[in-house]
């Protein structure tokens, strides 16, 4: 079992990267937004949502972890300067590890003006109606990385399977490539 965890800002192409990804591999893709959007018309961002989400996806990595599944490939906007966002990533991790699985870190980086490009993609309003506010998804995205830090610091990232990618001028499917190669997925 191979668990990919891509991680970084906002619109920086987490999900169009993982579909990518997905197409040349024998990975699934379970982007974060899947369990949002499934439980945002019912419960409108509140705690409750956010506790559903958490069971939900719990769920589904301890089911997947012990599936004979090839893989898996996870987005999360990861706030390095939250302990609970660390230690949500390292039990997610260990739920993979403790099977026997090997778990790969991708962190995405890209500019802020080309995020707010991509923000407003069609791929990413089909598959993320909470984002289909522009305006609103702008304004959060602004937001949320003027309170936290969306990005790792050098050496921050301790992990031997890891790799950082600015892919502010690349194409998806040419970090999905790098991605592939990198770690012989």
């Amino acid at each position: 079992m191979k668990f990919v965890v891509i991680f970084g800002p906002q619109a920086v192409g987490k999900m169009t990267v993982g579909h990518e990804l997905e197409k040349i591999t024998e990975l699934k893709l379970f982007h974060n937004h899947m369990t949002i959007e499934l439980l945002a018309p019912y419960f409108n961002f509140s705690p409750e949502m956010w506790t559903l989400v958490s069971k939900l996806r719990q769920d589904i990595f301890e089911a997947t972890a012990t599936s004979g599944m090839y893989g898996m490939i996870f987005t999360y906007v990861w706030a390095f300067d939250m302990q609970d966002d660390w230690d949500y990533l390292d039990n997610v991790c260990k739920i993979f590890g403790d099977k026997g699985g090997e778990v790969y870190f991708v962190e995405l980086e890209a500019d802020l003006e080309e995020r707010i490009e991509r923000n407003k993609t069609p791929h990413r309003l089909e598959h993320k109606p909470t984002k289909r506010d522009i305006a609103r998804s702008e304004h959060d995205l602004k937001q949320t990385m003027e309170h936290h830090r969306l990005n790792s610091f050098e050496g921050e990232i301790k992990r031997e399977n890891y790799i950082r990618i600015n892919n502010t001028k690349l194409n998806a499917d040419e970090v999905a490539e790098i991605i592939k190669n990198r770690f012989a997925l």
